[in-house]
């Protein structure tokens, strides 16, 4: 696959950096917009061919998608019946229908190790040096990896879906209602894919990113009201748990969907305003990681 990257990539700048010499763009106002529009071409393809790569990789070897499409049957299958029949949803309500939104985060959550791994990855076996020698827009391989992984993850969402609604899940509101809550869910995935590119960069071998990512996303994922109501936690659980980035889109898909939210009735803030508060988590996630991957990234193959 390398070597088609090496075909497809000299095209892509050449022709976005600058224009044919037999083609001389006109000067002026008119040229400098000619120039953006071939520039961004370029780095579009860049992006495309190095999430083609991603893809490829993963039909070669689609174990890789365990994560996203085995976990979440498996999940499911654990919480609701082993689990759920010992927990009770305060105010009433089926628990199948309070987990559901559970489960989708939880596995979103939990599956973006993937990306620190595909990184950490690249960069032992040498790959990216590969890279560095293309006329190729270097953000690429991040950018190409974040598309990569935003459509894994609306599979893992199409996935637990299915799953939910063939053992009794039943949201009640309406179809835009239901499909805003599993594009704010996605939106989350997004953002988290960038902290995890983040891991995989300072990572020094794909073992140490997956053991890095988990001690982080595992305690974010379960320290939340994803699978219990909190009501009954400790109090610093609790607190942790109300304000937990998790619990908050949690809340927001369950209110999306119709489906029983005990978390309304807590005062914390983002269990009031569950729809900002992950909306806000997920554009602060993704401002200071987005640069600060990239800024790693430079960093880890310059020199």
């Amino acid at each position: 696959m390398t070597a088609a990257v090496s075909t497809a990539l000299p095209r892509s700048g050449s022709a976005a950096v600058a224009p044919a010499a037999s083609e001389p763009t006109p000067a002026g106002p008119v040229g400098a917009r000619a120039r953006t529009r071939a520039r961004v071409r370029g780095l579009w393809h860049d992006v495309v061919v190095l999430t083609r790569r991603n893809l490829v990789h993963i039909s070669r070897e689609p174990m890789q998608l365990s994560d996203v499409t085995v976990q979440p049957v498996l999940f499911t299958l654990l919480f609701i019946y082993i689990f759920g029949a010992g927990i009770a949803v305060p105010g009433g309500g089926s628990y199948v229908n309070f987990a559901l939104a559970g489960l989708l985060t939880l596995n979103l959550t939990t599956s973006v190790t993937g990306t620190s791994v595909g990184i950490a990855t690249d960069l032992s076996t040498g790959v990216i040096d590969r890279f560095r020698t293309l006329p190729m827009w270097r953000a690429a391989v991040l950018v190409g990896r974040s598309v990569s992984d935003i459509m894994t993850a609306t599979l893992c969402v199409t996935i637990v879906a299915l799953t939910g609604l063939a053992i009794g899940w039943r949201p009640t509101a309406s179809l835009p209602s239901i499909l805003a809550g599993f594009a704010i869910a996605l939106f989350f995935s997004y953002s988290l894919s960038w902290a995890s590119a983040c891991v995989g960069l300072v990572s020094k071998s794909p073992e140490s990113a997956v053991s890095m990512g988990l001690l982080v996303l595992f305690p974010l994922a379960f320290v939340s009201n994803a699978m219990v109501p909190t009501q009954h936690m400790p109090l610093l659980l609790r607190t942790i748990a109300n304000w937990n980035p998790v619990s908050a889109l949690t809340s927001a898909c369950r209110r999306f969907f119709g489906n029983p939210n005990p978390s309304a009735t807590i005062h914390a803030w983002p269990m009031q305003h569950p729809v900002v508060a992950s909306l806000g988590w997920s554009l602060v996630i993704l401002a200071v990681c987005a640069p600060l991957a990239t800024m790693l990234f430079r960093r880890r193959t310059t020199g």
